[in-house]
């Protein structure tokens, strides 16, 4: 009985502890709670109350009133400033304090230029301007310069798009390169990356600007602005739905969403996956397909129940009643909800990651709004971190190991972002680079572009010291090529290279690499590759300059993968208890054969630097065995299978390369490897081409056991060019030879 009195009592206790502490403000704005004034109402508990604790401590050292563990927005931005001081801009670098010393804040708008109209939307940026006390009609007086361009646009797609702005503001005699003036944007950048490109270069302008990523705005200098629509208010505007002070109301939902659907492309993930959190009762979430011209084309299983569903609910009352509003990112990092759910009272659950929130330098959205991750609700983060760091005593160990090193050595450790972002910080290596533009992973997520033009890397193992017609083929082939920038062949061979007189005349450098004659050197990062692409290639390999152009034209797409013609398949062979190889036609595939394939130069340091060395060694002890196990390394990486390419003609595996100088290990012909004048059929029937093929599998199922599962992702998927084979003018094909026999 006593036992029981003591819980009610410390749970009576524990009530009106959590009653004061979290609701007390509220309940001491009725009269029984107070007998101060309203104006002299105050925040308790007040732990920097000095009447308390003068005799405790010294001024200095009293907290702040917040949370002592969250900076003030001021510390954050000096934080900033100090992380940032080497990018390019800064108030101290680009801005000419003195214009401001004589006449104080002073804002000119440039005059209106004949023919040039401006929206509506930036009318009302120019009017707000125009009718501040901050204005001025006189550019001498003038601390800041406002453009008369409409810059709100720059979508190059839109039909508010202002073309030629970097011509027209060269001629402003006021525009000094950009500096103290600045720039206005709502949206930037076109579908389907959406990337914050302007199209113009703002030079040392601010750039004042919606959806701001937090890679390219400038702390201390540029400034985030919200998305807002044409409609917006020009003064005043509606109130908020809740009144100040007010006891807020218990709502009908907890959690509510309705919007687009985005079917493919850019902020598609997020909102998919929004249905999953949908109960019908307090959590609403809402999408419909129904949106752009040929959502029709695109349209899945979900899209017809999705788009009756979408109906049965008001937006607004939605808005209304519920007590959390997701606030998901669009095509671009803002959205238009983001202030509707601020004026509704609705807290705003933000899922756009790396979006520089509005006015953050002086607005703690701590205090307003829930700011998630896009992952918050697809449960995909837990996976990652479980996979990449926690699946195995090998990644816990290799992760430990990885964080020491990365303390020894701070210029070239890896950030917080590589540690937390597919595929991991152990997949990404320093040493290679510390710029995110430079591996394959990242280009979509910020807006990066691979390099335009390949290099060609051929490796020649012909035993006669002189030059076949297959490589002088392959090489006229590629450097035919518009992208094609430079040729390396890697020359594995006991004999020396024939002379560079010898070499056929090409349009672009070619360079030759004296080998080891290891297989596995095919994959090392030489210094002489400089582009982001690599074309792997066999010296035997026949492609036309067609084929390579649109494969490389396709890889630009999805540069993180293998994407390439000859493939090959994977299979679990239930009676044998292990992996099958096979290389017949089927309708699906795994592996794209190096022979002729284009994948990142990042590879070539992933194989040769992250790989054991054990790994290497069976390589270049197997034959064949290279291409499999580079296949196998970006599928564990990337968790995506390769990517087939058209070709004319369909390529045939040999047992053994033509006038091989020898795939194993010391550089001699495999046992039973038929001569050099041996027929071609003959040498893929014998003895030579069934070692081979049962070394690919030893080869498959000895990689399977080292990473511990299977890694190799199958695909049905083929890419074919836009009117391939399509019964219409062949003058209309971009790649008429592909479909020439």
């Amino acid at each position: 009985m006593q036992t029981r009195k003591k819980y009610i009592f410390l749970t009576f206790l524990a009530s009106w502890l959590l009653l004061f502490f979290f609701g007390g403000d509220q309940l001491r704005r009725f009269a029984p709670f107070s007998g101060r004034k309203a104006e002299a109402r105050r925040n308790w508990p007040r732990w920097t109350d000095r009447s308390l604790l003068k005799s405790f401590a010294e001024p200095e050292e009293l907290q702040r009133d917040e949370d002592p563990s969250l900076l003030s927005p001021r510390e954050r931005r000096a934080a900033w400033l100090s992380a940032y001081s080497s990018s390019s801009c800064r108030m101290e670098t680009c801005f000419d304090f003195s214009r401001c010393e004589k006449h104080g804040f002073k804002v000119f708008t440039y005059p209106q230029e004949r023919g040039q109209p401006v929206s509506e939307t930036y009318g009302k940026i120019l009017s707000s301007i125009e009718r501040s006390r901050y204005h001025t009609l006189d550019p001498e007086e003038a601390c800041l310069f406002i453009l008369s361009i409409d810059t709100l646009d720059r979508d190059h797609l839109s039909g508010r798009y202002v073309r030629n702005v970097d011509e027209k503001i060269r001629g402003f005699p006021l525009w000094n390169g950009g500096r103290n003036h600045l720039i206005f944007n709502l949206y930037s950048g076109t579908w389907p990356s959406y990337t914050g490109e302007l199209g113009f270069d703002i030079g040392q302008a601010i750039l004042a600007k919606a959806s701001f990523s937090t890679d390219s705005f400038r702390p201390g200098f540029d400034i985030s602005i919200p998305l807002f629509s044409k409609d917006h208010p020009q003064r005043g505007g509606d109130k908020g739905w809740l009144f100040q002070d007010s006891v807020p109301p218990k709502k009908k939902y907890l959690l509510v969403f309705k919007g687009k659907r985005y079917l493919t492309g850019i902020g598609s993930g997020t909102r998919n996956a929004l249905h999953h959190i949908h109960n019908g009762k307090d959590i609403i979430s809402l999408t419909t397909c129904k949106h752009g011209k040929d959502w029709e084309k695109h349209k899945d299983t979900r899209c017809d129940k999705d788009n009756v569903d979408y109906e049965r609910f008001d937006y607004q009352e939605l808005l209304h009643n519920s007590t959390f509003c997701i606030v998901p990112r669009g095509r671009r990092l803002g959205s238009f909800r983001f202030l509707e759910a601020l004026q509704a009272a609705c807290i705003p659950v933000l899922l756009s990651d790396g979006w520089e929130l509005p006015f953050a330098e002086a607005i703690d959205w701590g205090r307003a709004a829930v700011v998630g991750s896009e992952r918050l609700l697809l449960q995909q983060q837990t996976q990652f971190l479980w996979d990449a760091y926690f699946s195995s005593v090998d990644k816990i160990v290799h992760t430990t190991l990885e964080i020491i090193k990365d303390r020894l050595s701070p210029p070239r450790s890896r950030s917080r972002f590589l540690w937390n972002t597919l595929p991991g910080g152990l997949l990404v290596l320093p040493d290679f680079s510390t710029h995110l533009g430079d591996f394959p992973f990242y280009y979509l997520q910020h807006g990066y572009s691979p390099s335009k033009k390949f290099t060609a890397f051929i490796r020649a193992a012909s035993q006669a010291g002189s030059l076949s017609q297959p490589i002088l083929r392959l090489i006229q082939a590629v450097s035919g090529s518009q992208y094609c920038a430079q040729i390396v062949v890697l020359w594995s061979c006991e004999k020396a290279p024939p002379p560079s007189g010898k070499w056929p005349q090409s349009t672009v450098p070619l360079t030759i690499i004296q080998g080891r004659r290891k297989l596995s050197e095919r994959f090392f990062p030489f210094e002489a590759i400089q582009t982001d692409a690599v074309l792997s290639l066999d010296e035997d390999t026949s492609l036309s300059t067609s084929e390579v152009d649109f494969a490389f034209s396709v890889w630009r797409s999805f540069p993180e993968r293998i994407v390439g013609f000859p493939t090959q398949s994977h299979f679990w062979d239930p009676e044998q208890g292990r992996w099958g190889y096979t290389s017949k036609w089927t309708n699906e595939l795994s592996i794209i054969l190096t022979a002729a394939a284009f994948y990142h130069r990042y590879y070539h340091s992933l194989f040769t630097e992250y790989l054991p060395a054990g790994l290497r060694e069976l390589v270049d002890g197997l034959a064949a065995c290279e291409d499999i196990l580079m296949n196998v390394l970006v599928a564990a990486v990337t968790k995506l299978p390769p990517i087939k390419v058209s070709q004319r003609k369909q390529h045939k595996e040999a047992a053994a390369q033509q006038a091989e100088c020898g795939e194993g290990a010391a550089g001699t012909p495999l046992p039973g490897a038929p001569s050099p004048s041996a027929p071609h059929g003959a040498r893929v029937k014998g003895t030579a081409g069934s070692r081979r093929f049962s070394q690919r599998q030893d080869c498959l199922n000895q990689l399977a056991d080292w990473f511990g599962y299977m890694p190799l992702v199958s695909s049905q998927l083929r890419l074919d060019p836009v009117l391939f084979k399509d019964q219409v003018s062949i003058l209309r094909k971009k790649y008429p030879s592909l479909e020439k026999a």
